[in-house]
């Protein structure tokens, strides 16, 4: 700090002006019906309805809003260290159609986040979006004024000054997987205690659970799924699915407050891995339409399942203008490869499910930014 006095000055008043900007009320939200809400947006600091999930991505040479040297970001999503040679993918901004998507800015959202927790829930593509968060907001913090810790595959971002935590806990499945007799994987799909004990106490909670559930047999996580006391071998996914996610959803409507705490759900990430992980390799634009847009199956059951609740939790929708961006994955380039790898491609597993960061992820979190 003593090195850079100017930055300091400057750091100082914004974190005097950001905290008066950041006093409001206990409560996270206004009367609205409840209900599945797409998205609030503000204007004038009055609530307003706007559905950030349609609109078109454009090109803008101003993106990305940090670089691939971000020290929090893993290894196999650091696509430009890892050897790919196009950066254009890093340059997309999403335009809704109905309103405006602001530029994230780091400040504000420490500003808002003062003195809270914000929690990422899910699998490891929302700790895709957990680094994305973190690297956005890291570059307006000064050395020694942030750190990271580790809890087995949990972990937190503390932002120092303001007091917040931007953290990411593990549960992709939501609700509970336990060994079994004989070594056995068993999901239950009514139970979530173990996962939920984490999120009590946290201001704003954002939840995905939706890939594992649809793993292959071959992929498949567990071996039985429990219901009460009975036990089944096979269940069709999407009722496995919609059972998970009602135990979360009574949870939820059980054992938080809407006044103190804020719950958002984000859709699906859409996956390119026709053609065995191939569909997304050397892709470098996004694509312009669908011929016929399809709704996954897993939106449909949220959807369903978050109309149900009494909780009012807002319906974070990327997964159709995420669908738009095939050429937003890291492919082959998940890990370094040498010049003579790169020869061979290949010869190398491609995937097409995460996404580089700079990226896609970047999108969604000004998305959520709004959302706060």
């Amino acid at each position: 700090m003593a090195n850079y006095p100017h930055f300091t000055f400057v750091f100082i008043i914004t974190l005097f002006i950001c905290f008066f900007r950041g006093k409001s009320s206990s409560s996270w939200l206004n009367n609205e019906d409840n209900g599945v809400i797409m998205v609030q947006g503000r204007r004038e600091d009055r609530p307003t309805r706007c559905d950030f999930s349609v609109g078109k991505w454009v090109y803008d040479q101003s993106y990305p809003l940090y670089d691939s040297n971000c020290p929090y970001l893993s290894t196999a999503v650091t696509c430009q260290r890892n050897g790919r040679p196009d950066s254009g993918y890093e340059k997309w901004k999403w335009k809704p159609n109905g309103c405006s998507l602001p530029r994230f800015d780091a400040l504000k959202f420490l500003g808002k986040m003062r003195r809270k927790r914000i929690m990422l829930v899910g699998d490891s593509i929302m700790r895709n979006q957990w680094e994305s968060l973190v690297c956005l907001v890291q570059g307006v913090i000064p050395t020694g004024h942030k750190k990271v810790t580790y809890n087995g595959l949990s972990m937190a971002f503390h932002a120092l000054d303001f007091e917040t935590s931007i953290e990411f806990s593990w549960a992709p499945l939501l609700v509970e997987l336990k060994k079994g007799p004989e070594n056995k994987r068993v999901l239950h799909l009514d139970l979530i205690e173990e996962n939920a004990r984490y999120w009590r106490g946290v201001d704003v909670l954002v939840f995905d659970s939706a890939h594992w559930w649809t793993h292959s047999d071959q992929w498949s996580s567990w071996d039985y799924y429990m219901e009460g006391k009975s036990l089944y071998k096979t269940m069709n996914p999407m009722i496995a699915y919609q059972k998970g996610l009602t135990t979360w959803a009574k949870w939820v409507d059980l054992n938080l407050d809407p006044r103190k705490t804020r719950v958002i759900f984000r859709s699906v990430s859409p996956r390119h891995n026709r053609q065995n992980g191939w569909r997304c390799y050397n892709q470098k634009t996004p694509l312009k339409f669908f011929s016929h847009p399809h709704v996954p199956e897993q939106v449909v059951v949220l959807k369903g399942v978050l109309k149900r609740m009494s909780f009012p939790v807002y319906l974070h929708d990327v997964t159709m203008m995420s669908a738009f961006r095939r050429d937003g994955h890291p492919s082959v380039y998940r890990r370094a490869l040498n010049q003579a790898q790169r020869q061979h491609p290949r010869e190398f597993s491609s995937d097409c499910s995460h996404w580089c960061l700079p990226g896609v992820p970047d999108i969604w979190n000004e998305m959520l930014s709004a959302m706060v």
